[in-house]
């Protein structure tokens, strides 16, 4: 017997293994597994243990890997992988309907990854999307609308399973220049959501004269009005692509609160689906 064969290895230190590695901290990971920062932190110290090796270094912006860890990293996902297709040749197969809602800031790249990966898996569900601004989701799964949502969650709102934590920052077309004195024209949602009320009390208590030049329903709007050097927009930090920039405290504009994004499931769907597609779910956001 060699000496991996006598490692007592478990799938769910593999998992929080990789889940540091992707989120960078403890923190964010336990959110995007659903675990607590304890749990997470015991499981990355007995993998650690088991291989008499140290994965992870501490640095003031978090965690990253060792030589060790860049090592194991391959390697895990492959066992993880493998671990899956062995779980789905002797499963039962999954069929059904179930109704999502994605916000549309994710829309394009997560939920391509979602489906793509749940209908290959779960050829017998039937899926059925929508997606658009998240400020309706809650009430769409209690009216039994929708049966599962991801939800951009308000500061402070508890509702849901926590999926994951995002900073949420002032984004700018590359070349657009603003000067000190001139209002800062901004790109907002038009209808009343906490990311219009965050950006504007940001402003107002930082002293910085601004205007509304830019109203959109969708966030797809506002990058659109960010993007043609319009105006200066709010965004989560994913959802910021080329030739944007991130306006910070360096360019005269405010912090603003971190975004919280949490599965909501209804308590009329069908769980063994929406189980698997939780997974889907934060498999595709582990991977972004």
């Amino acid at each position: 017997m060699n000496e991996i064969e006598r490692l007592p290895l478990s799938s769910e230190w593999l998992r929080s293994f990789l889940a540091v590695a992707e989120a960078g901290n403890v923190t964010h990971a336990a959110e995007r597994l659903g675990r607590t920062q304890s749990a997470i932190s015991v499981q990355i110290r007995k993998l650690e243990q088991g291989i008499a090796a140290r994965l992870f270094a501490r640095q003031a912006r978090g965690m990253v890997l060792t030589e060790e860890g860049q090592r194991l990293l391959p390697v895990a996902q492959r066992t993880l992988s493998e671990l899956s297709r062995i779980a789905e040749l002797f499963s039962n197969p999954l069929s059904g309907r179930i109704r999502v809602g994605i916000p549309d800031d994710y829309s394009i790249a997560v939920l391509e990854r979602v489906l793509a990966a749940f209908a290959v898996r779960h050829p017998g569900v039937e899926v059925s999307v929508r997606s658009g601004f998240s400020i309706g989701f809650p009430d769409a799964v209690k009216r039994g609308e929708l049966d599962l949502a991801v939800y951009t969650a308000a500061p402070g709102e508890r509702l849901g399973k926590p999926l994951l934590r995002e900073q949420t920052v002032w984004a700018a077309e590359a070349s657009l220049s603003i000067a000190e004195d001139e209002p800062v024209p901004l790109a907002l949602f038009d209808r009343a959501c906490w990311w219009r009320d965050a950006a504007i009390e940001a402003m107002e208590r930082a002293g910085r004269p601004y205007r509304v030049a830019y109203s959109s329903e969708s966030v797809a709007g506002v990058k659109a009005a960010i993007g043609a050097g319009l105006a200066v927009g709010v965004l989560s930090a994913s959802a910021v692509d080329s030739p944007m920039r991130v306006l910070g405290e360096d360019d005269g504009f405010p912090a603003l609160p971190r975004s919280s994004l949490v599965l909501l499931i209804g308590e009329t769907a069908e769980q063994s689906v929406a189980q698997e597609m939780e997974r889907a779910i934060r498999a595709a956001l582990l991977s972004a």
